[in-house]
């Protein structure tokens, strides 16, 4: 609800908030500009009375002294019968500048408040104020929920290696500046309640103006008492008297409230404060125009930029989304269905991966009911099997469509009782990778119903992973089950294999490190570095791979580190390309995995092709910061990947150690192991504040984990911790 809430309102309203935001943006400079022109005394330095003298020493005909909320002081006079206004300093009486009220900024302000059309005009810009407050509060709620709760909510933003770069520009961006965003928004329809009478306005308290007058001469306007004893950042208007009328009066207006002084005696003849409710709303316009806080209205103006890009990003998003949608043509009804899919996503990309299952159980005469997880029905009259295919969102929680389904399950009749599998979508970087599918299955299994094959895992939408688990249903459920996904990626292009080499035939773990180059000549490659991930087409599939980068594109060409699998289509296309021909790429960025700046030492633990990115990051260390490798392999004669390489690393000092661990020719047999005999070493580094990247495959991520809890213990550090602060980042396939 929040969510179609907060889309609703952002298609409805972008354009107008897009033109109020970017007025507003620029209104903001103009209190600042005005300050850079003022000159501002220290509190106590000068009062109202000697203000007044000296701005009457430099020009006699002064009618009247107004501090500006910039705290530029303005002078009114008539000279030669002709009237004039200037800036002048406060403390010498010196010309600063003619004033006039720019026609520009008189221009925009009447966009920004009312869209160039009067009353309409207002309220329509009241209205589109209310639009982004509620747009405000909406967004914070959602990004609460993404980021796994309000303590969270200043963490970093997690993100997917597949998520566009809309959704989250657009969060980080909201999260930067919904603070301004709010307090803009609150104070512009609190001001447009107040026109329109939706609020009552707290009258302003005035003196009444006396009636009985010496009429004595009038005394110097330095010896006026009541004038002395007002400071002059508290002055806001002082109006002299008529000249020559010794029966008129000084009225004087003060931050705090306002009166009239006698031009004889030089004391207060009448005076009354503002009163707490017209303070109120003269504090509150300020605040909204920055007129009186010219940095924080600097600060709302840089948070008003930010609206043009969330309005396209928020717009992008949407249209993403809606073009990810599911289009379910052929979807049986659900009375009629032999088979259930129930489908939770937040950003729609799973809904591919259930039309594909969708179309390959129709293929084989099955009657498929697609929904969202939230429609679970009460009953399904005739359907034999149910099938869940679910992301995770944020930090382990339901996605949109399928908020409710935990919910609908337990009220469920007891006669309901399907045979069901459970499939979780997400990305293994996260700390509770496919919670929320462990908890279905759960949930399910709570229910006691039969579960059809235990619950698989789909990482980063590998189509490789979601065909293996089709052969695994399609056994359960006696079809022969074929599931081909196809994903959307970004346009490709040819690069031509340059150089090869081969290891790890000895150790039946066959791998190749691969360089590719720019098939046409003049082309350069696209930009990336190392730790991106590149796509690979293999001729006759539409389905990507996704391969670590070895390399930066300034290295001149790009490197990958491929192991050959008995029936991997693209790791057996990869291995068995020949030199000079061409596979088609696209690059997708993970900055996620890389060393974070500055020259903390870097920690580099891997094993087989997960040296990849590892070798990168070190080829790229050109400043020496610390790096220190541990590399596990299965026999260093066989499968010791960039050996040559990383000895002249050590050698010129780009890399700091190497630590060695080669399971079928040595002891210790594993990279945990070889940690674990550097437990000293490794304390140190982490009491230095050292970053640790690991890649490779699961299982051994897993086990590297759990020794470096143990090591970390007297630290009082442990990795779920250190993945929080950004210390600890996997990369395990």
């Amino acid at each position: 609800m929040k969510r179609r809430l907060h889309s609703l309102l952002g298609l409805l309203f972008g354009t107008l908030l897009l033109l109020i935001a970017s007025s507003g943006a620029i209104l903001s400079v103009q209190p600042a500009m005005e300050r850079s022109l003022a000159t501002v005394p220290a509190r106590g330095a000068v009062n109202v009375a000697d203000l007044a003298a000296i701005a009457v020493q430099h020009y006699p005909g002064t009618e009247q002294i107004e501090r500006l909320p910039s705290d530029a002081m303005l002078v009114y006079f008539t000279h030669n019968g002709n009237p004039g206004a200037v800036l002048i300093d406060p403390l010498t009486g010196k010309f600063i500048a003619d004033y006039q009220p720019s026609a520009f900024f008189s221009w925009i302000k009447d966009l920004h408040r009312a869209f160039l059309w009067d009353s309409r005009g207002r309220a329509i810009v009241g209205v589109s104020a209310l639009a982004m407050l509620i747009l405000c509060f909406s967004g914070v709620f959602l990004l609460a929920s993404r980021l796994g709760g309000w303590k969270k909510m200043f963490t970093p933003i997690k993100s997917a290696a597949t998520d566009a770069i809309g959704p989250r520009l657009h969060a980080e961006l909201a999260r930067a500046a919904v603070l301004g965003l709010v307090l803009s928004a609150f104070t512009g329809v609190w001001l447009s309640a107040l026109r329109f009478d939706i609020l009552t306005e707290a009258p302003e308290q005035e003196a009444t103006f006396p009636t009985t007058l010496a009429g004595s001469a009038p005394a110097p306007i330095d010896t006026l008492v009541a004038l002395k004893q007002v400071d002059l950042r508290d002055l806001h208007q002082l109006i002299f008297p008529f000249p020559n009328d010794p029966l008129d009066v000084y009225a004087l207006r003060t931050h705090q409230g306002s009166g009239y002084i006698d031009q004889a005696s030089g004391q207060w003849l009448a005076y009354t404060d503002y009163g707490n409710g017209a303070m109120l709303q003269t504090f509150i316009m300020e605040l909204h125009t920055g007129d009186a806080y010219w940095w924080l209205g600097l600060l709302f103006g840089i948070a008003a930029l930010t609206v043009p890009v969330l309005v396209v990003t928020g717009t992008m998003t949407w249209w993403q989304r809606r073009q990810n949608s599911p289009k379910l043509k052929g979807n049986a009804a659900a009375h009629l269905a032999d088979t259930i899919v129930l489908v939770g996503s937040e950003m729609q990309s799973t809904w591919g991966f259930a039309q594909a299952l969708h179309k390959a159980l129709t293929t084989h005469g099955c009657l498929v009911h697609i929904a969202t997880m939230n429609q679970l029905a009460p009953h399904y009259i005739k359907a034999r099997r149910l099938l869940i295919l679910t992301a995770t969102y944020g930090d382990g929680d339901a996605p949109a469509s399928a908020q409710q389904f935990l919910q609908k399950l337990e009220q469920l009749p007891l006669t309901f009782n399907l045979p069901w599998a459970v499939l979780g979508f997400g990305d293994r970087q996260f700390e509770r990778f496919c919670h929320f599918a462990d908890q279905v299955s759960l949930a399910l299994q709570l229910q006691q119903w039969p579960q059809l094959l235990a619950t698989h895992y789909i990482n980063r939408q590998s189509g490789q992973a979601f065909e293996q688990w089709g052969a695994a249903l399609g056994q359960a459920i006696q079809l022969p089950l074929s599931l081909h996904y196809t994903s959307i990626h970004p346009a490709t292009m040819p690069l031509t294999l340059y150089e090869r080499s081969g290891y790890g035939e000895a150790v039946n773990a066959p791998t190749c490190i691969l360089g590719f180059t720019p098939t046409h000549s003049g082309k350069a490659l696209p930009h990336f570095t190392a730790g991106d991930l590149v796509g690979i087409i293999v001729p006759g599939s539409e389905t990507p791979r996704l391969y670590s980068l070895a390399s930066s594109s300034q290295d001149g060409i790009l490197g990958i580190c491929v192991r050959r699998h008995k029936n991997g289509l693209c790791s057996n296309f990869l291995c068995q390309l020949k030199l000079g021909e061409v596979a088609n790429i696209f690059i997708q960025k993970n900055p996620r995995f890389k060393p974070c700046k500055g020259k903390t030492p870097i920690i580099l633990i891997g094993a087989g092709t997960g040296i990849g990115p590892l070798i990168g990051f070190i080829r790229a260390n050109t400043t020496r910061r610390p790096m220190f490798l541990y590399l596990g392999g299965r026999r260093a004669d066989s499968d010791f990947l960039y050996q040559e390489e990383l000895q002249s690393y050590l050698a010129d000092q780009r890399l700091s150690q190497l630590h060695l661990a080669f399971s079928r020719s040595q002891q210790p047999a594993y990279v945990q192991d070889e940690l674990q005999l550097d437990t000293k070493q490794l304390q140190e580094l982490m009491a230095a504040n050292a970053q640790i990247l690991v890649c490779g495959g699961r299982q051994m991520a897993t086990d590297v984990a759990s020794t470096l809890d143990k090591i970390f213990l007297p630290l009082a550090l442990n990795i779920k911790a250190l993945k929080q602060q950004g210390r600890y980042v996997e990369d395990s396939y």
